[in-house]
């Protein structure tokens, strides 16, 4: 069997080391005669497990101990409603919202549910071509809370610059950004990321919450409410054991290969490389601007867009797999994430510019 290039958008890639360690172990770990999918949650050895992946994404990330690191099922989604609901002060209560993209859109629908929605800023406009300038965010003085998708999936869209933040509670969803580069935690008081793209398999949601924002809220559901996980050390019910695992190995292999400062460089390297080329070729294009470039997912069109379900026909018979664009934007789409190898990359290239001289 061979393996072949996967460029999901989610759920995506995972290290090869990573996966051949779990081959080692999935019916025996490391000698206690079970899979760790058919352990008890309460048992001293998935305690264990889980209590060595929180740390290692502590380390990772620089987490102080102003802040809580929860593991939560349900996705990045079921956040679109546990925000609101645990953020916001009463029904009457206002908070901030920037739409810069479908997932934007997504909390938004949600939030609205719960409290008013301040739409601070929007690139609907310029069909989400553009991530908002912090200064040109018109913020509601009385909001309880700023909501921002840190990195949109489906439109390449990204948040590169942290400088002009403001000082407000900012909530960010960094589901398809998490662990791709170092970030300052303190910056935000609640992010939240679903596993499947940069952390493990889907299913779970990871969420970093400055203790300060932890409530009773007695009128909520125990599940939904983000102080239950936080007294349970996220086991006030039995938790996604597997994907907790999983992840706990890839942020040891993170830690392993250099941290999140390495993993920077390499994610820089290989969406350089495919932003240059599609750049340099006049049979793609990718118009998103320049300083909003994502570098983990990276949409492009082709020039002829006649040649779409040719392109990915024999892309998938050339071991690239899942390069369609969202069903709402179309085109193609190369999600990057740090599963991905540069050698991926390079093979993707290879493939476009051969298909191109075909077929331009």
């Amino acid at each position: 069997m061979s393996r072949k290039y996967n460029f999901c958008a989610g759920p995506s890639a995972l290290p090869t080391d990573v996966l051949n360690d779990l081959k080692e172990e999935i019916l025996d770990f490391q000698g206690y005669g079970l899979s760790t999918m058919e352990m008890s949650h309460r048992s001293k050895e998935f305690v264990e497990i889980a209590e060595t992946a929180k740390q290692d994404l502590i380390d990772l990330l620089q987490v102080n101990n102003d802040y809580e690191v929860l593991f939560i099922q349900g996705g990045a989604s079921l956040q679109f409603s546990m925000v609101p609901m645990n953020l916001l002060k009463s029904s009457n209560s206002s908070c901030d919202y920037l739409d810069v993209g479908q997932w934007s859109i997504k909390a938004i629908k949600e939030a609205k549910k719960y409290g008013n929605v301040n739409v601070a800023a929007s690139s609907a406009d310029i069909s989400y071509k553009k991530y908002p300038n912090p200064e040109s965010w018109n913020l509601n003085s009385e909001s309880d809370y700023l909501h921002l998708v840190m990195n949109e999936t489906i439109d390449g869209v990204c948040l590169r610059d942290f400088n002009n933040l403001p000082s407000s509670n900012i909530v960010a969803d960094c589901s398809s950004c998490i662990l791709s580069e170092p970030m300052d935690i303190s910056k935000f008081g609640l992010i939240y990321a679903g596993a499947q793209k940069n952390i493990g398999p889907a299913g779970l949601a990871i969420i970093i919450i400055k203790k300060d924002l932890l409530e009773e809220h007695p009128h909520l559901p125990a599940m939904m409410n983000y102080k239950t996980y936080a007294d349970s050390d996220s086991m006030y019910n039995t938790p996604p054991t597997f994907a907790w695992y999983l992840s706990g190995k890839v942020f040891k292999w993170l830690k392993k290969n250099g941290g999140l400062t390495n993993q920077k460089k390499v994610n820089e390297s290989k969406s350089t490389k495919l932003y240059s080329f599609i750049d340099g070729n006049d049979f793609y294009f990718n118009d998103v601007d320049k300083n909003s470039r994502s570098i983990m997912n990276v949409p492009f069109l082709l020039k002829d867009d006649s040649l779409n379900s040719m392109f990915l026909s024999e892309s998938e018979d050339a071991g690239l797999l899942n390069l369609a664009g969202h069903r709402s934007v179309g085109g193609m789409r190369a999600s990057i994430y740090n599963g991905v190898s540069e050698e991926a990359v390079s093979a993707l290239i290879d493939f476009m510019k051969l298909f191109a001289e075909k077929n331009g």
